[in-house]
């Protein structure tokens, strides 16, 4: 009720005073939407935030409010990611120096600002760029020291493509965007950039290997047998980690029993290992019981190559190609800071692929061709 009543008032206010109301962004992992559209997933993600980030809202819609980014830009952030802040000071938001550096594991790309102030991110390929929006800054900045400390930065420039929308452009060394996170310091928006590694041999990777669903969340469930997703992810995930270790990868696993974890939980988990790159294991379903097959799924054009090579590699296996699915909009596929790829094996809904996924020879196979996906995609680079 209070929450309501807050949202109420706010409505109140924002239409009686015709005014913004200033706050921070809060709590873990706050995102912003590009609108209130909905599927399965959520609504499209403009962008990850860090919090205490500055924040205009401008209408309260349903769980969201409406944000002013910029003039020309708005988005919708979750009421549950924000705090109100009145005590925000008026005026320009200036860009200052940067400082373009690196230490023994990472780059870093460091814009000094004024203000705590909102962002997007994108990568190109050819070349592999990193790209930063932010929003409601106004360039200030007359110098860029770049130390020879950095491995993996080969340039970096701004450019003021909007009255308030700064553009941050850094262009990488290697064609692999190996991730990349942004946070701020204080006022400093930092960009910590990952480095390709030394050896591109999967011996010196670490891989995260995430099991679909687990505890309250069963996933899917098969369509003869009644087995649920969250099981057999569990075994498949298993398997890929016993034949990594077999080929004396390391491996770092989200999860090894039936656990309930959140999205929230595996990512911040994620985080703090800091793996090379992430394949998280589901078993696909439709209301179409001839749909059949095996797909792959990224979110960011410069992680496709991995989902590509895996795609590959299963297709070995006699599955059906079901595709590779492109701006996913799945919550691991979300971070920016590794490489990742979602494989969603076969359908639990056609009896075909379920007979598949039933069978533990098929699992041992899976972890065989994934593993090779992935060697793949290093030989090329």
């Amino acid at each position: 009720m209070k929450g309501w009543l807050l949202s109420l008032s706010l409505f109140i206010v924002l239409g009686a005073a015709a005014q913004t109301i200033t706050g921070r962004t809060t709590g873990p992992l706050p995102y912003l939407a590009y609108g209130l559209g909905e599927d399965r997933l959520g609504g499209a993600k403009l962008t990850y935030l860090d919090t205490g980030i500055l924040m205009r809202v401008i209408d309260s819609v349903q769980d969201n409010y409406k944000v002013q980014l910029s003039a020309q830009h708005t988005a919708y952030l979750p009421k549950q990611n924000f705090r109100f802040d009145t005590t925000v000071k008026k005026g320009e938001r200036l860009t200052a120096s940067w400082r373009v550096w690196g230490d023994a594991r990472y780059d870093y790309v460091t814009v000094a600002l004024d203000e705590k102030l909102p962002y997007r991110s994108r990568q190109d390929i050819d070349p592999a760029r990193i790209v930063v929006d932010i929003f409601g800054a106004v360039s200030n900045t007359n110098w860029i020291a770049q130390l020879k400390t950095v491995k993996e930065v080969k340039n970096v420039w701004y450019e003021q493509i909007e009255d308030d929308v700064f553009r941050v452009y850094i262009e990488l060394k290697h064609r692999q965007h190996w991730g990349y996170a942004i946070a701020y310091q204080r006022n400093n928006l930092v960009v910590r950039i990952r480095r390709q590694p030394g050896s591109l041999k999967p011996r010196r990777l670490l891989v995260a290997i995430d099991a679909g669903h687990g505890g309250s969340n069963t996933g899917a469930t098969g369509v003869t047998s009644g087995i649920h997703e969250k099981d057999y992810t569990l075994l498949i995930a298993k398997q890929v980690e016993s034949y990594f270790r077999k080929k004396h990868v390391r491996v770092y696993m989200t999860r090894i029993h039936d656990t309930d974890l959140t999205m929230i939980e595996r990512t911040l988990m994620l985080r703090r290992q800091e793996p090379d790159l992430l394949i998280s294991i589901h078993l696909n379903a439709s209301s179409n019981a001839q749909a059949n097959g095996v797909s792959t799924y990224y979110r960011y054009i410069g992680f496709r190559p991995l989902s590509q090579a895996i795609l590959n590699r299963m297709l070995g296996l006699g599955l059906n190609n079901f595709g590779n699915v492109g701006s996913f909009n799945f919550a691991l596929s979300g971070p920016t800071d590794y490489p990742n790829c979602l494989v969603e094996t076969a359908f639990l809904t056609n009896a075909d692929d379920e007979r598949k996924v039933l069978d533990p020879s098929f699992h041992k196979k899976v972890a065989k061709a994934i593993y090779r996906g992935m060697r793949d995609w290093l030989k090329k680079l």
